[in-house]
């Protein structure tokens, strides 16, 4: 009965009064202080309150009940949906908000609704996805940031290719050990093309020049990149690279010929679509006609196929023997300025460059930690 003397009080009372009556009214029920009988009446007094035209009625509303387990939904959910400021409280603080909750919410909210959920305390995986797919780039920053945000794998992808272009985006994503490593070539691709678009860089160096270097940087980058893949993720990154267009022969030389062995099968079979095992087969103990007419299902041509298999048959050799995988490119291109043969040379001529520059590249790595370990 004391809330309907409330519901008449309310009809007169000014602003400022209401709002403290109203936290009153919804801390009383939050904290379990109204008896069991009117505590229905409560409930039917708060959802009035929604209605009314001071918003620092709702916002005390939405102070009281942010942590209240029990409170009601019909109380709730409006109070989510309300002006910023005051569902700011109910979408960062209530449990009583589902996934299905949120995934609305923020697609019928503005930027900084989605800002508020990526906030959250916890973000389950089903509304990082949807984040992933509509957030713009404040909202995903924050999400990304976010340690208690669970953000699968299939969600970091859609991120780095819906907003890889932001320099902040690529740099938390960069930074994660659970980013695809498809996804981290990609990102790796969209650098070396926001470097390469800086007009200073393209004055000073020449855009002839840039392009090269650019390439070489991606390539080095993708070829470290390989060294850490797993087994598991390996058949996605050759995909991926096929797609974009990197598994080039120079590329695939420089792969074979430093021993990188099961992204050079890999990638085999992707081109040939020869079975995993035969194409293993084949690399390994294969005759140098089976190991050609392979390289030539792959999509290589004969000059380029036979130039392949005896790289294959110096690697072998080289691996049984333990020395330098990187000798196999220099026999075979001193044999190609031998005989002249210009195509060849003029591949094996980039790979070595590639070679120079992954070496510069670990060259510097190693200073680097060289220097912080004597700090």
């Amino acid at each position: 009965m004391i809330v309907h003397a409330f519901l008449r009080w309310v009809e007169t009372a000014r602003a400022a009064d209401r709002a403290k009556a109203a936290s009153v009214l919804a801390r009383a029920y939050a904290r379990s202080r109204i008896a069991a009988e009117d505590r229905h009446a409560a409930e039917m007094a708060m959802i009035f309150l929604l209605d009314d035209p001071a918003p620092k009625v709702r916002l005390a509303l939405a102070e009281a009940l942010a942590d209240c387990e029990d409170a009601p939904r019909a109380v709730i959910l409006p109070l989510a949906e309300d002006q910023p400021e005051i569902a700011a409280h109910i979408l960062l603080r209530s449990s009583l908000l589902t996934d299905a909750d949120l995934v609305d919410i923020a697609a019928k909210g503005s930027d900084v609704t989605r800002m508020l959920i990526a906030h959250r305390a916890f973000v389950s995986r089903p509304v990082s996805a949807a984040l992933a797919e509509i957030g713009d780039v404040a909202d995903v920053l924050v999400l990304l940031e976010n340690e208690g945000a669970a953000i699968s794998r299939r969600s970091l992808t859609r991120i780095a290719d819906r907003l890889g272009h932001d320099a902040e985006i690529r740099a938390l994503l960069l930074d994660r050990d659970d980013l695809p490593s498809d996804a981290r070539h990609a990102l790796v691709e969209k650098i070396g093309t926001a470097l390469a678009g800086f007009g200073l860089i393209q004055a000073a160096v020449g855009s002839g020049r840039v392009e090269r270097i650019t390439r070489e940087a991606c390539d080095v980058a993708t070829i470290g990149m390989v060294g850490e893949v797993t087994a598991a993720e390996m058949p996605a990154l050759v995909e991926h690279l096929r797609l974009t267009g990197r598994l080039t022969p120079v590329f695939l030389m420089h792969a074979l010929c430093t021993g990188r062995v099961e992204f050079f099968a890999a990638a085999i079979t992707n081109l040939s679509g020869q079975a995993t095992t035969r194409v293993r087969s084949i690399l390994s103990d294969g005759r140098e006609a089976a190991v050609r007419a392979l390289y030539e299902t792959a999509g290589l041509g004969r000059d380029i196929s036979a130039l392949f298999a005896e790289a294959t048959m110096l690697w072998r050799r080289e691996a049984k023997s333990g020395d330098d995988l990187l000798s196999v490119s220099e026999r075979l291109l001193s044999r190609a300025r031998q005989t002249g043969n210009a195509s060849c040379q003029s591949m094996l001529e980039l790979v070595e460059r590639l070679a120079i520059a992954e070496q510069r590249q670990t060259a510097r790595s190693y200073a680097l930690i060289a220097s912080r370990e004597a700090a």
